[in-house]
């Protein structure tokens, strides 16, 4: 799964800075929010970015560059942040929304068991199979998918009711996706932060990862 993870070269033009670090999590043991979870959440509320810090404004140009306006659709980092206190979901989703506020970059889960074929971001064709929840994705946006149509629009904006990670979820891919002037170095100590968090709510979850550039 993780090997044939790809970001198409329409993508790559658009942004040539554009990464995504891969992170597979296999056997986690995911349930509701706790204290612990909570915790998690109030300490990246308090280590949250400015929204004018040039990591955030780098998807809002990124989201301009392919026709979306920011002010509308949020980048999923920068609507995170304006949303105080921090959203309790499930343990899982609560570790990775920590990460990514307190790291500033956009992170996405999604449940493996209702994936179909490997991850890919594209720009859309406009006739990609979307969920009611989605919407149609217009031509040229930037957007996740896989086998069956799109499973997040607008790069990191929304994500299908398909994929979502819920307290049933067992095995989970999560993108931690990164622009510049976040450096590499700064994408793997978010990833080694999300990798600590799931082997502390499951220990011996097995975890695979790759950087995709």
């Amino acid at each position: 799964m993780i090997e044939a993870i790809r970001v198409d070269e329409a993508v790559r033009e658009l942004r040539p800075d554009f990464a995504v670090l891969t992170v597979c999590a296999y056997g986690l043991g995911n349930g509701p929010s706790d204290e612990r979870s909570r915790g998690w959440l109030d300490a990246a509320a308090e280590a949250a970015p400015e929204l004018d810090d040039p990591k955030i404004e780098a998807w809002r140009t990124a989201y301009r560059a392919f026709g979306a306006k920011p002010q509308r659709t949020r980048p999923s980092v920068d609507a995170l942040i304006r949303r105080m206190p921090l959203p309790e979901i499930n343990l899982v989703v609560d570790a990775y929304n920590a990460v990514s506020v307190r790291h500033g970059l956009p992170i996405g889960g999604e449940d493996l068991a209702h994936y179909r074929g490997a991850a890919r971001l594209v720009r859309a064709a406009g006739d990609e199979p979307s969920d009611e929840a989605l919407g149609d994705p217009g031509i040229g946006e930037v957007v996740w998918r896989d086998d069956e149509g799109v499973t997040c629009r607008r790069w990191n904006w929304r994500q299908c009711v398909r994929t979502r990670i819920t307290e049933d979820t067992v095995d989970a891919l999560f993108l931690l996706e990164r622009l510049e002037p976040l450096s590499l170095d700064a994408l793997t100590a978010a990833g080694d932060e999300l990798t600590a968090r799931l082997e502390e709510i499951t220990p011996g979850v097995r975890i695979a990862s790759r950087l995709v550039r």
